[in-house]
């Protein structure tokens, strides 16, 4: 049994080293409050309803809260990333407007292909 665990294992890895090499990275660099990312920069409330193209991208209404975490740099700076209850994603600037700013002073660092991943339930989804 523990060959045939170790093989499963070893074929788990190798297929998510495959997958995230075709993952699509957005931006090199993103702007967050913290250099981990973990400490909500604004919160907003959308403006216009946003159906992203894949799931990477957070789907929202119009009036609905959103947490802000990340800026994107660079070519796609006009996305920001964000959360909406249980929900993670990027979505467009223009569709929400601030109410509320946490953090002012902004760290810019480097994105890692794990940031541009699908996650849906207990499976991994790479474009």
């Amino acid at each position: 049994m523990p060959k045939l665990l170790d093989g499963r294992v070893l074929l788990a890895a190798v297929s998510l080293v495959i997958s995230l090499q075709g993952t699509k990275v957005l931006s090199e660099w993103k702007k967050c409050g913290d250099p981990e990312c973990e400490t909500a920069m604004s919160r907003v409330q959308a403006t216009t309803d946003y159906s992203g193209p894949d799931c990477r991208y957070l789907n929202f209404k119009t009036g609905e809260e959103i947490m802000v975490y990340s800026k994107l740099s660079g070519e796609h700076e006009n996305f920001w990333a964000g959360s909406k209850g249980k929900d993670f994603g990027y979505f467009p600037k223009d569709a929400v407007k601030v109410d509320e700013v946490f953090i002012t002073e902004e760290v810019e660092v480097l994105t890692k292909e794990t940031d541009f991943l699908c996650l849906h339930g207990d499976k991994y989804v790479f474009e």
